[in-house]
């Protein structure tokens, strides 16, 4: 226990939570939030982000078991899930979209609110990912950090919008796009110096 409390590092938790925000992009989601609303789908921000909660947690802690059914280390994991955060990152910077989202026809929170547009593939993925670069505390910090700020903006998403306006939430996802690049850049350069030095062994 005092081991697992060790490895606390602010700085570990300030890089976490960037990576996890870039990553669920929360600001770029406003539009789609606000689309919903219009069109008479309610949502509970308490629920949705709760759904959330559990399902990253679920994933953080029962896919290293999933990995090893597979056959596949915490290393290629990473080097693969640096290729979706490529992905994700060209998705926010040029505007385009490669991941297709389909929006549910219920009304309900977890579908698309809770999954795919907060816990979506690209950020269950990521949050395995990143174990490789950062302690598992560090990482939760940050995952309930993000957690909470997801909750306010859905909390208040309409002062939202109107307080950053549609420019300035197109230059926030395009920034953090950049930054989701470099990172993905970091992760597999680190993973895939590992994985060829194992190979020359």
């Amino acid at each position: 226990m005092i081991e697992f409390f060790s490895q606390f590092s602010l700085s570990q938790i300030f890089g976490a939570f960037l990576v996890l925000f870039a990553i669920i992009d929360i600001t770029g989601s406003i539009p789609i939030f606000l689309s919903l609303k219009q069109s008479g789908k309610k949502f509970s921000p308490t629920q949705a982000t709760g759904i959330s909660l559990l399902l990253f947690v679920l994933f953080f802690f029962m896919g290293d078991a999933l990995l090893h059914l597979f056959g596949v280390d915490i290393q290629s994991f990473a080097v693969a899930g640096s290729i979706v955060l490529f992905i994700m990152a060209f998705e926010m910077i040029l505007g385009v979209e490669i991941f297709k989202t389909e929006a549910g026809e219920s009304g309900s929170s977890v579908v698309p609110i809770a999954f795919p547009l907060i816990a979506g593939p690209g950020a269950l993925t990521t949050i395995i990912s990143i174990r490789a670069e950062y302690a598992d505390l560090n990482i939760m910090i940050a995952l309930l950090l993000n957690i909470a700020l997801d909750y306010l903006v859905l909390r208040y998403i309409d002062k939202l919008e109107r307080l950053l306006g549609g420019t300035l939430i197109t230059i926030l996802r395009k920034f953090f796009g950049v930054i989701l690049l470099a990172i993905g850049v970091k992760l597999l350069t680190t993973n895939l110096g590992s994985l060829i030095s194992g190979l020359n062994v």
